[in-house]
């Protein structure tokens, strides 16, 4: 997934309004025009397995909601896309796009769209059709906001875009952490990311809880939300990052930053609010907050310009890893030196601790070097979903 199209993802959930994912949600190659193809077209084969242990696959719930690059959509049980549409909230005011768990392997015809696939435990979760301006659109699950009717729903998700035959995919854990998943992709060759260790959920609740700047982010067991998230809704501290930026403020004063992205090197120094950079395009930036860090967004924005924004991914990777004051050359490569010192994001660090292959999307931009849980096929032949043991 491309920094910029996870970003747009990321802002549109945090704002917990109707969220709307893109064409090109995950592509770093895909572009909308190629998802206006007739629902019949043949669809990839998604197999979903329950390995969770938890919960028996009577009580798990499927849903595959999106964009088709005209419309947004959701896939029927019989792998047929449709378009939401008003009429498809009922008596209780919401849609029920679930599609059942067939045993421990359920196979369904997954169209080609750019969504995510959405899995909720014991429940069933609460989708809403609204009017927006385009037509019909979903309010999505915000997890992290009380008043939200998903609130109460143990649930999860991954992001995809499947298009001419070639599939991006990635798990998720930018919004928050629930139901341990792990992908898996056939064609030109077998992938796998995702996939918890033995015991890591517990491990990863235990470990959030054991930082008292994070201990609030843990919501019972049911999950842990990011720290943006926890930004609004008074369980994370606004000024958290304060103390590091200002470190990296004054370092950059008297020393050169460079930034290398694939338009060249740019090399940057602090002038009172504006960190300034020259090389193949002159790029700014304000000092920026902790929001802004945890978001990607604010004084790091990331407009899709091939100059700014790559520099801007760069510089959001390295404040979330707490890179900038070990390193003046970034981005770095070698995990070693990620989430060191008391003052860093232990919540991506918790994460991506987590996992077999160390891979993440503990923010979003956690692609920059390679270290998201993302895979891609330009000959996908099958995507498996699995959730894997709790606890």
């Amino acid at each position: 997934m491309s920094p910029v199209s996870r970003r747009a993802l990321f802002r549109g959930a945090a704002a917990a309004a109707v969220t709307v994912p893109a064409a090109g949600l995950v592509a770093q190659q895909a572009t909308a025009g190629s998802l206006f193809r007739p629902a019949s077209a043949a669809g990839l084969s998604l197999k979903i397995v329950n390995n969770s242990g938890a919960y028996d696959s009577g009580s798990v719930h499927l849903y595959i909601v999106g964009n088709d690059g005209t419309n947004q959509c959701y896939v029927t049980p019989a792998g047929e896309r449709k378009p939401v549409q008003m009429s498809d909230n009922g008596p209780d005011g919401y849609t029920d796009y679930a599609i059942p768990l067939t045993g421990t392997e359920t196979v369904v015809s997954l169209p080609e769209m750019s969504g995510r696939i959405y899995v909720a435990c014991g429940e069933k979760l609460k989708f809403k059709a609204v009017e927006a301006d385009t037509g019909a659109a979903l309010a999505y699950p915000a997890a992290w906001v009380e008043t939200d009717p998903n609130y109460s729903v143990v649930h999860d998700c991954a992001e995809f875009t499947y298009k001419d035959g070639a599939m991006y995919c990635n798990t998720t854990m930018v919004d928050m952490f629930s139901v341990p998943l792990s992908i898996g992709l056939k064609g030109a060759k077998d992938q796998t990311t995702g996939a918890l260790k033995p015991g890591a959920r517990d491990r990863i609740f235990d470990s959030v809880r054991s930082v008292e700047a994070f201990s609030q982010l843990v919501i019972d067991d049911k999950r842990v939300i990011a720290p943006g998230h926890g930004l609004g809704a008074g369980r994370f501290a606004e000024d958290y990052f304060a103390p590091y930026i200002d470190q990296v403020w004054a370092a950059y004063q008297s020393k050169d930053l460079k930034v290398t992205t694939n338009a060249g090197t740019f090399t940057g120094r602090v002038a009172g609010d504006r960190l300034s950079f020259s090389g193949p395009a002159e790029v700014s930036f304000g000092k920026p907050s902790t929001k802004d860090v945890l978001f990607c967004d604010g004084a790091l924005a990331a407009p899709n310009d091939g100059t700014t924004g790559p520099v801007a991914a760069v510089l959001g990777a390295a404040f979330n890893r707490t890179t900038l004051l070990s390193s003046a050359a970034q981005p770095t490569t070698d995990p070693a030196g990620f989430y060191q010192g008391d003052l860093t994001h232990h919540y991506a660090k918790a994460m991506h601790g987590a996992t077999e292959d160390g891979k993440a999307y503990g923010f979003a931009f956690d692609d920059v070097g390679g270290f998201a849980s993302y895979i891609e096929d330009g000959a996908a032949t099958e995507l498996t979903l699995t959730l894997t043991p709790f606890g």
